[in-house]
């Protein structure tokens, strides 16, 4: 008698062991929570690296001096916004240190927006503060420019060093490139307060050792520190 040929729709034994497997972890009250508290996590971790570089890349191709296609990062313009508080200038009393690189001001001259671009990795950004440094190239004290609370110290790789300071109108000030920190994250600091030393960082390798300084609003917008600072609309 002619033996009978196996059912071939009958699914084997390791597949349908298979099969169990995964209808028992889909059948865990725990497994679809944990998928979309894991997607959550990935897409806030993106969500805060974008943030973090405060720059939008909204990208044009332009033909520099030197003949070759380099990229422009163009921010989108944010008007004036007074706080009504007088600060003093980052860089400590005696420090020796001037404005170098203004900031990048959509409604300035273009001579000034030229000025006010930072070339890094054949892109050009929109500077969003003010550089402070000495003409012999020396460190110097970066103070606090008002009273406030220290809320993020942080070592970029791009950047270096930065030191963020609450204030009580909303505005946070912004001390990037800076280094022998003397504060901690949470301590109240007074106007004045020598709070880093000016440093080096990669973004602007060429400024050598200075202090980037920043205004940022209460949507946390780079905002021109000229409106500010006393001397920086003389």
């Amino acid at each position: 008698m002619k033996p009978e040929e196996p059912n071939k729709n009958i699914p084997s034994f390791e597949k349908a062991k298979r099969r169990l497997k995964w209808k028992r972890l889909f059948g865990k009250k725990w497994f679809f929570p944990a998928v979309y508290v894991t997607a959550a996590a990935l897409i806030l971790s993106l969500a805060w690296w974008y943030q973090n570089y405060q720059l939008e890349e909204v990208t044009k191709t332009t033909k520099t001096k030197l003949g070759t296609s380099d990229t422009i990062l163009q921010e989108e313009y944010v008007p004036d916004n007074p706080i009504g508080e007088e600060m003093v200038l980052p860089a400590g009393k005696n420090s020796q240190a001037v404005r170098t690189t203004g900031f990048y001001d959509e409604a300035g001259s273009q001579k000034s927006k030229e000025a006010s671009l930072v070339k890094y990795a054949n892109t050009y950004w929109p500077h969003t503060g003010v550089d402070f440094a000495r003409k012999d190239g020396k460190t110097f004290d970066v103070v606090a420019v008002l009273d406030g609370k220290v809320t993020r110290i942080e070592d970029n790789p791009i950047v270096g060093y930065q030191v963020e300071i609450q204030h009580e109108s909303g505005i946070t000030t912004v001390y990037q490139c800076v280094d022998d920190v003397k504060v901690r994250k949470g301590q109240q600091v007074k106007q004045g307060d020598v709070i880093a030393k000016a440093g080096r960082n990669n973004f602007e390798k060429e400024a050598g050792v200075h202090l980037h300084f920043e205004v940022r609003n209460k949507n946390n917008q780079a905002v021109n520190p000229a409106q500010y600072l006393p001397g920086e609309n003389e």
